[in-house]
């Protein structure tokens, strides 16, 4: 998911409900675990992330747009380029993939 100059800023975070086969294609239990105890922070993408929320809730609030809260269960797709503030509301486990 690359974004180029003037695509609106609220569709770089794309939320899904993948399920257990598109999991399997794309092999996410065999990315990476990061886990993160209920914070705020600011971050930016330097490049596309994809992560599978485990466990946890989490609002994102893109510089522009509007925020965007998501839950375990969800597939989440942060293009490259993104700055915001990680509101996580309970205590997050996600797998994810860089690039």
């Amino acid at each position: 998911m690359i974004f180029r100059e003037g695509e609106e800023f609220m569709d770089m975070i794309k939320v899904e409900k993948p399920d257990q086969q598109k999991l399997e294609e794309l092999g996410v239990s065999l990315w990476p675990i990061w886990e993160k105890e209920v914070s705020r922070f600011d971050w930016s993408y330097d490049e596309d992330e994809v992560c599978y929320m485990l466990e946890g809730k989490v609002t994102v609030e893109p510089e522009k747009g509007e925020p965007v809260e998501f839950r375990a269960g969800d597939l989440v797709t942060f293009a490259r380029g993104l700055k915001c503030v990680w509101d996580i509301k309970e205590p997050v486990r996600k797998h994810y993939k860089l690039g």
